[in-house]
């Protein structure tokens, strides 16, 4: 977004903001001194995470995706880490790579292909596992979403898939005068790789994507706590990492529960753990009393919120969670979808019901951070206020902020910049008053 556009929004009053349309301004990121200007202690705390970089610009988990993301303003980038046949991290939202990379247009790859099941879901496609590093550098990154972000797809053939060691040393040159770029990495179905997936020639993968992560972290001289999240939608590498493998290194990293839709969904390692017989309180300690019934085949994400919980998680192992916004402000379906942005197609499908969940309210009183996932500017993405406005991107962050929030995940950075500049400069005008 640029400069001129942040200033327009932040004269707007309340209601007017909630309509206020980024895509008005422009859908190409202007980056500009002004829109990457970062200090430590300027923004109170609050936080603009580049969700796989900068993804509503450039395809996802790429250099370029991050880099962006990071002139954009973004205080942390975000790198989903699954690993190679030779151990090696590298970022990528899953192993199957079919639809993030050209690698199903490689015949010298055809035999790669495999159907495997990942967390009790049964895919067919190529897996990271099965490649080396260097023939996944070979590989090139594709828009996963092009008939959303047709604009991301002109960069198709262009990157290469990075590794983590990249995306920390990407970090580290993008910190100077002042600005320290922070990384936010996410260990994909730690559980998996290290205990239940196989390779296309049937061996056990047999590799802790925790382990790898602190291995890589202390590599690279990259382990200072104000530049790190580790987050996960399992709960058993966690408490492992805070446990073991982070002491073990000398290292004391703010981690954070991921929560899937609070409705049904359950941490993977919960299934796997029940399903195989494992002693429960010995991986889970205390959680375990703490969840109303305990840890059973039916125990998701939904018990995870209450207050004891919560206080258990901060006491253990969690500095914060990362719930899926809609889960923190409930949608109602609309019918018929509106047509917001006046593009001629009718993509805004829900209205927010008013309600806020009181896991916002108990987490931050159990002193965890909260930052919730994903905000993303098209669309097909966005809702309406209970009153019936049509919501951008950039008013439901600013909302978001006034809720207490410290922080989100966002596939446009410029604009989070700029909704963060617009609730500080509406908190700086009440104290004023």
């Amino acid at each position: 977004m640029s400069l001129r556009c942040t200033k327009l929004a932040s004269t707007l009053g309340a209601v007017a903001l909630f309509a206020f349309s980024a895509a008005a301004c422009a859908q190409e990121p202007a980056v500009t001194e002004q829109s990457a200007r970062h200090h430590d202690n300027d923004h109170h705390g609050l936080i603009v995470i580049g969700h796989r970089g900068a993804s509503g610009y450039r395809p996802e988990h790429t250099l370029e995706s991050y880099r962006l993301a990071i002139r954009q303003g973004a205080d942390f980038i975000e790198p989903d880490l699954v690993a190679t046949k030779d151990g090696v991290l590298v970022a990528r939202h899953e192993n199957e790579i079919s639809g993030t990379t050209d690698v199903a247009d490689r015949p010298e790859f055809a035999g790669r292909k495999a159907t495997k099941t990942i967390d009790g879901v049964v895919l067919t496609g190529w897996f990271t596992e099965d490649f080396t590093l260097a023939e996944l550098k070979t590989l090139r990154a594709r828009e996963r979403i092009p008939e959303i972000r047709p604009q991301n797809a002109r960069y198709d053939g262009l990157y290469q898939i990075p590794t983590f060691a990249e995306v920390i040393q990407l970090a580290r040159r993008e910190s100077r005068g002042g600005r320290r770029i922070g990384i936010y990495p996410e260990t994909k179905h730690p559980t998996y790789f290290a205990r239940e997936g196989r390779r296309i020639d049937g061996r056990l993968i047999a590799t802790s994507l925790g382990a790898k992560l602190v291995e890589t972290l202390v590599a690279q001289g990259f382990t200072d706590p104000k530049r790190i999240y580790i987050q996960s939608f399992e709960v058993e590498n966690l408490i492992e990492l805070k446990k073991k493998l982070m002491p073990a290194a000398g290292l004391n990293i703010p981690l954070v529960q991921l929560y899937d839709d609070i409705g049904g969904a359950k941490p993977y390692d919960f299934t796997y753990n029940i399903a195989h017989g494992a002693d429960l309180a010995a991986i889970y300690g205390g959680l375990v009393q703490k969840i109303e019934g305990g840890i059973g085949v039916d125990t998701g994400y939904g018990s995870l919120v209450t207050q004891p919980v919560l206080d258990w998680m901060k006491a253990n192992y969690a500095s914060g969670i990362g719930p899926w916004k809609v889960n923190l402000l409930p949608r109602a379906a609309l019918d018929p979808e509106v047509d917001a942005n006046g593009d001629g197609k009718a993509e805004l499908g829900t209205r927010n019901t008013g309600i806020v969940h009181p896991m916002l309210g108990r987490a931050l009183k159990a002193g965890l951070q909260v930052h919730p996932y994903t905000l993303r500017a098209e669309e097909s993405f966005l809702t309406q206020t209970p009153n019936g406005v049509s919501q951008t991107a950039l008013a439901e962050a600013v909302q978001l902020y006034s809720m207490g929030v410290q922080g989100f995940f966002i596939d446009q950075p410029d604009v989070g910049v700029a909704a963060r500049e617009i609730f500080l400069d509406l908190n700086r005008q009440s104290r004023d008053r």
